[in-house]
Formats: C-alpha cells, structure tokens, sequence
C-alpha cells in the first residue's frame, strides 16, 4: 500500500503532537511517499526502507529535500532493519531498496549475502538514539529497573509474570510485555545489551516493528512495561512513564538527550546508520539525496519534528567522503557498540 505526501506531508502539514508527520507513525506494511503525487513522468526514484527508529529521520529528509527537488520521487517504507536488510539484498536486482535504514551494524550473515549477491554498501553513521523502558503513567512504585531485573524479565525462558516477582514490594500486579519484533535492529541491540545474547527473548510478549503499536499497547494497560526507541517516548510522553536504568556497579540513569549524547545511559544508547548500495549511490538522484541529508544532518535529526542526538560535524564530513569515494565495507560490525564513532571513522 502506498500513501501519497502530497495531502498528508505538503498540504497543511497535518502532525502529531510532536510535530511529526503522522504517516511516520503507520504500521510497517505501510510505505510514505514523501513526493508530489502531480509528479511527471519522468520522475526518478529513491527507494529507502528498514528500521522504524530511523524512518523520522529519512522521511523528515525526504521531505525537505522534496521540497526543492521535485522531480525526484522518495520512499520511505518501515519494515524492521531485518526487514529492510531484506529487500536490500533481494536476489532480483529491480526490487532491491537503494538505501537500508539500520538501529544496529549489518550482520556476518548479512554481508556475507551481499557478497554472494555482488552487492557492494556503503555504511554511514547518523545519530545516537537511546532505548526507553516504558510503564503505563499510573505506575507509581516503579522508577528504575537494573539491567539485572531486566534480564529476570526477558531472558528466555523467563517464569515472571507479575510485578510483585520482579522486586520485593513490588505489588501483586500481572506484567503485561510490549517490545520489538525479531525483525527490529532494536530488539537485536535490547537483547544482546541485556539478556547478552542477540535474540535471546522470552517470547511470551506484545510484539511489533511498529514502535507507535507498542506506544497504544504500554499506554493501555496498568500492569503494562515495554521498550522501544527514545524519540517515539518523547513524541508520546503525555501517555507513558520512563523508567530508569542501571547499571552493573552504577547507578539508576534517565535516558535524555545529554545522557545519550554522553553514553551515560548505558548499556541502552547506540549509534544508527545508513547502508547505501554502491551503485545506487552513483546514479545522481540517489547521490544528490545522500548529499542533501549530509550536508544539513545535524540541523534534521536535531530537528524539533526528530529530535534525535547528532553526531559531531566531522562524522558526516567522513561520511560524505566514504559516499564520495565509494568507500564500501561496514567498519561498526567489528566494533563494540560504545565504540567512539569519530576515532573508528577515522582510522578507517
């Protein structure tokens, strides 16, 4: 199913209570178009799909840079970065995505699939996001969990049930969970951070790659606890509680934008990115696109309607320089996720 922008994104500019464009918060079968529906014939494509987490970014981009480029049609779909990674690397060349949006680094089994398929990408750090825990706002006898109970609550195999099993004087509430699903780069990263192996999930949960399902589902019931990216608790804050974390050895840390930016709020703070196909990224709508986000990346994903934490200037300056050169490869897959996104750039 595909949406046209031009009555949801152009025309009035019907938003949330962020701000945001409302066709961000569909569902993942759904597809934006950030374009002009009036569009000629000759208009040329960019095809954008993956991670709901960065989908604000991309579809913030898309339409600014429609705005000025009309001739150039952009769609941003939201499957999960799993999801996305697929048809990045489908095996028929004309349904394969230009760019793949990513919560998380590519996989060995995901390179090694392009690598079979003669798919060269190049990879592109945009932003820190965070991890929010989340309860129903009525929730008064919980403020901060530890990574320890955490992972009680979600390791595989997991026996709790109720909140009074997760804490002593927690009351006799049943535990209701909401999370990604396995296709979301989130519930990778939640999974490998606390439980401390990637996927190893109690399956026993609300599932969704659509965070804004999982906003309806935590806000709609009393005993509910789950975890999605930052920005969609900042975008719906009036309908959650934010819980804390801490850490082994530390103590209980609020994700906000300082202590995301910081690296503070750990082990729940990473990096996202951008895997562009290298010879889609030579064709020039694809490249003035690319170049577009570049060029104003700190201004769009800091943006009021994102809100998002940027990256240091000379991060996008090396990354316009790897789209520059088609400097292919993924340096963040052999780096740790707190790895100084500045210094791996540039030793690479």
């Amino acid at each position: 199913m595909y949406i046209s922008a031009s009555n949801a994104m152009f025309a009035g500019r019907r938003t949330n209570s962020r701000g945001r464009s409302p066709l961000v918060l569909l569902g993942s079968s759904l597809t934006m178009f950030a374009c002009v529906a009036s569009a000629s014939a000759g208009t040329v494509r960019v095809k954008i799909d993956g991670s709901s987490t960065v989908a604000p970014i991309m579809t913030a981009t898309a339409e600014m840079f429609q705005e000025k480029n009309e001739s150039v049609q952009v769609t941003v779909g939201i499957s999960g970065t799993g999801g996305g990674f697929k048809k990045f690397l489908d095996e028929k060349p004309d349904l394969r995505t230009d760019i793949s949006n990513a919560s998380r680094p590519i996989k060995p089994a995901e390179m090694k699939r392009a690598s079979e398929l003669g798919i060269e990408f190049i990879e592109l750090p945009i932003a820190l996001d965070g991890i929010a825990v989340v309860v129903h706002p009525s929730n008064a006898f919980c403020g901060h969990l530890t990574v320890a109970e955490l992972k009680k609550i979600w390791e595989p195999g997991s026996s709790i049930l109720n909140w009074k099993d997760v804490r002593a004087g927690f009351p006799d509430l049943p535990l209701k969970l909401y999370g990604p699903g396995t296709d979301s780069g989130t519930f990778d990263y939640f999974t490998e951070a606390i439980t401390g192996k990637e996927k190893a999930s109690r399956s026993d949960y609300t599932a969704s790659e659509n965070d804004n399902v999982l906003v309806q589902g935590v806000a709609g019931d009393k005993g509910s606890l789950g975890y999605f990216g930052f920005s969609y608790f900042e975008s719906n804050e009036k309908k959650l509680k934010l819980l804390a974390v801490e850490a082994e050895g530390g103590k209980p840390i609020t994700p906000t934008l300082d202590t995301i930016r910081s690296r503070t709020y750990a082990p729940l703070s990473r990096p996202l990115f951008l895997y562009v196909n290298r010879d889609a990224a030579k064709r020039p709508e694809v490249k003035q696109f690319l170049d577009y986000f570049l060029d104003n990346a700190q201004k769009i994903v800091e943006h009021p309607r994102v809100k998002y934490v940027s990256l240091p200037a000379e991060v996008y300056s090396l990354a316009r320089e790897r789209v520059k050169q088609g400097k292919v490869g993924s340096p963040m897959s052999k780096a740790a996720a707190t790895t100084d996104l500045l210094q791996l750039y540039r030793q690479e």
